[in-house]
């Protein structure tokens, strides 16, 4: 038995002739791979589960696999690993949530993940644009990818530099880690060549003084435990120069530790101004208001 879906243009609506023509069809191995998939309730598949279960060859499972991944009916997630839908999508094309491929694809790789970037920026309101990208730094993968239509920034880093995140759910229930906004400050700073961030993020950081004073100490935790030389340098001298004397700020000049080698506080802004020997800068810019 063969089982059609009707699959619509996105662009207009089509007349039947035309929707005879866009029919896909479902044959007896998608059909039979996605009952199996709804009776084990299952949402991701691996290669060689389901030939068994087919009664098909290894090469045939490859083949079909494929077929319905290239159709949109299922999502590869990496190679011999794909995210099947709950149920038939009316559609014909499965468009899962970025969301759900994420958090699905961090749990096939086994690792640790946190969103920031552009994403996080948008979350706490210093930016308004919406990023059409999702920055996750993680322990496993890295490099830019397209899966199941969503679009990634994958950024490797170690374990010990991830942390200082939440959780919360999405309107579709699904549950992601996302970075504190404390971490978001600090990452802003600290990945700046990446998102081209300063100065627009020391705007951000005295913006979040001013409306919440408690942060300024989780601002300075996060830069001790996660942040680099560079980082230490620039953050501390912000803060210092915001009139806020914290016992913090000296642990930050010792982990910063004696350094002749100047940098400019503002990158890409050229090294002339005034030194600042405590924090080994160059003051090229004046504080923002």
């Amino acid at each position: 038995m063969l089982y059609y879906i009707m699959r619509k243009s996105p662009e207009r609506g089509l007349t039947h002739n035309k929707m005879q023509k866009e029919k896909t069809i479902l044959g007896p191995m998608e059909m039979k791979l996605l009952a199996f998939v709804q009776l084990k309730r299952l949402d991701t598949i691996r290669k060689g589960e389901i030939s068994p279960f087919l009664g098909i060859s290894s090469t045939q499972e490859r083949k079909l696999l494929s077929r319905m991944s290239n159709s949109g009916l299922i999502i590869r997630l990496k190679r011999g690993v794909y995210l099947v839908p709950p149920r038939i999508p009316p559609s014909g094309r499965w468009t899962p949530s970025e969301y759900l491929v994420l958090s699905k694809l961090m749990k096939v790789y086994d690792g640790k993940y946190q969103i920031s970037g552009p994403n996080a920026f948008n979350y706490y309101g210093y930016e308004d644009q919406i990023p059409n990208r999702i920055y996750v730094y993680n322990n496993k993968i890295y490099g830019e990818k397209n899966i199941g239509g969503a679009e990634f920034v994958f950024i490797k880093t170690s374990k010990n530099r991830l942390g200082a995140n939440k959780t919360y759910k999405t309107t579709e229930n699904i549950e992601i880690t996302i970075v504190s906004r404390a971490r978001a400050l600090m990452d802003a700073v600290y990945d700046w060549s990446r998102y081209n961030t300063i100065p627009r993020a020391y705007k951000w950081i005295i913006k979040s003084f001013k409306e919440e004073p408690g942060i300024i100490q989780e601002l300075l935790n996060v830069t001790l435990k996660y942040g680099n030389k560079a980082t230490i340098r620039r953050i501390g001298y912000l803060i210092e120069e915001q009139g806020f004397a914290l016992n913090s700020l000296e642990k930050l000049k010792k982990k910063m530790g004696s350094s002749k080698s100047l940098i400019p506080w503002v990158p890409n802004r050229g090294r002339k101004g005034t030194i600042n020997r405590d924090w080994a800068l160059i003051i090229n810019d004046t504080i923002p208001g």
